[in-house]
């Protein structure tokens, strides 16, 4: 099968630099709904801050959000978000909204890739009949179904998708080829060949399960340390020094794949009678995390004689990780809200967020640094670059005399406060 044009649907964290590699050696057309990301990307801004604008602007990628521009591709790859609803369960309507769109443009003969995290099964399951539907077409003998997991870590230069190994799978043995052949032309790292699909599926969720289910076990261990009276980071620095201990952090978990990729599994296994005992038991402990830091500061402000109608707590950064503007599925949001449940509304600055967007997802409303003052406690929640590279500079402005600093990341040299400053750290 002849490539003649790619469609990269989906244009977030993951699909653009998707679409930028493949530009490279292809003819690519980018599509997002979002007609506001089209105009920007058009202007060479990427709000993600994942690809550069000199990169942009040099790449032969176009952009549009009309599907019709999609009618002359006949290799498709589908990178949207799959979050989960209120109670935690899998939400597919982006996917099938995604799948609704491509099929009036689908033709005999093309490939749908999907990117999106899903559980096994979920690709031919639920993608496949809603292809067909919408393009009265024959899955599996007139189109081809793919499935090829991101693995991007948004925010990290040192790993970019041409450096990391890509998973791929195919419906058949002659799509498999067709797809590992196309990825194979901009993955440096290579591409494994996953046995089917599912397998594929499955991969992904376990990739982000273990990392769930391991930082869950070092955010318990945080809770007994701050029990006993020790550092935790002390503890992992002792622990460390055997050769297989695996380095993990306690922390917030949050974001659009750690925090919810599990649900996918869980979820599946669930339905197929099996109830999940340490995937769910991780969930629970990441997911009250928030709340758990929040009722520790509150304890520790009433030990101080801190607690007040007046208290003053900043907040230094909200999106889910540093260094990206990301606030999808921000725990700090979170912790923002349990400190609220206490009578407390905390000042919330972060310098990589977006201010609009954080008021009209949460009702939060950013500060600018400079009403940083007289603060009660300084949590340091994530901590950017451009947070870190002024903060003991910044810190004497910010906080009271007697006050409080919160280390989520454990990211600061405690020897370097004040003795009259508490420090504590997760």
């Amino acid at each position: 099968m002849a490539i003649q044009k790619i469609a990269v649907c989906g244009l977030g964290y993951v699909g653009l630099p998707v679409a930028v590699a493949f530009a490279r050696r292809f003819d690519v057309i980018g599509f997002d709904v979002d007609s506001r990301r089209i105009e920007r990307l058009r202007q060479g801004d990427d709000w993600t801050g994942e690809i550069d604008r000199d990169v942009l602007e040099a790449s032969t990628l176009r952009f549009t959000d009309n599907s019709q521009d999609l009618s002359d591709c006949n290799f498709f790859v589908v990178a949207v978000p799959t979050p989960v609803d209120e109670k935690c369960s899998p939400d597919f309507s982006l996917l099938v909204r995604a799948c609704q769109t491509i099929g009036p443009v689908l033709r005999p003969g093309s490939i749908v890739v999907f990117e999106s995290t899903v559980h096994p099964g979920a690709t031919e399951e639920i993608c496949g009949p809603e292809l067909e539907k919408a393009s009265n077409l024959r899955c599996g003998v007139d189109f081809k179904l793919g499935y090829s997991p991101e693995r991007i870590n948004p925010g990290d230069r040192e790993h970019p998708l041409e450096k990391i190994v890509k998973i791929v799978a195919g419906q058949d043995a002659e799509s498999l080829e067709i797809i590992a052949d196309v990825y194979g032309q901009i993955i440096e790292a290579g591409v494994h060949r996953a046995s089917s699909i599912k397998v594929a599926e499955a991969a992904k969720v376990l990739e982000n399960t273990q990392r769930d289910i391991n930082i869950a076990l070092m955010n318990e261990m945080s809770k007994i340390c701050d029990l006993v009276g020790i550092s935790t980071t002390e503890v992992l620095a002792a622990a460390g020094t055997k050769w297989n201990f695996l380095r993990f952090t306690p922390g917030l978990v949050g974001g659009h794949c750690i925090g919810v990729d599990p649900y996918y599994l869980t979820s599946k296994a669930q339905e197929l009678g099996y109830h999940p005992e340490v995937i769910l038991a991780g969930r629970r402990i990441n997911d009250g995390m928030a709340e758990y830091v929040g009722s520790r500061l509150v304890q520790a402000l009433a030990r101080m004689h801190r607690l007040s109608p007046s208290t003053r707590i900043g907040i230094l950064g909200m999106t889910f990780k540093e260094n990206v503007p990301d606030i999808r599925n921000s725990k700090v949001v979170d912790l923002y809200r349990s400190l609220e449940s206490f009578g407390i509304t905390p000042l919330a600055y972060d310098p990589m967020a977006d201010k609009d967007q954080m008021a009209h997802e949460y009702n939060i409303t950013l500060v600018d640094k400079s009403q940083l003052s007289e603060l009660d406690v300084v949590i340091l929640a994530v901590p950017h670059q451009d947070i870190m590279s002024t903060f003991w500079g910044d810190l004497p402005f910010m906080i009271r005399d007697g006050g409080m600093v919160c280390d989520l990341k454990s990211a600061l040299d405690r020897s370097r406060l004040k003795s009259d400053i508490q420090y504590w750290a997760l």
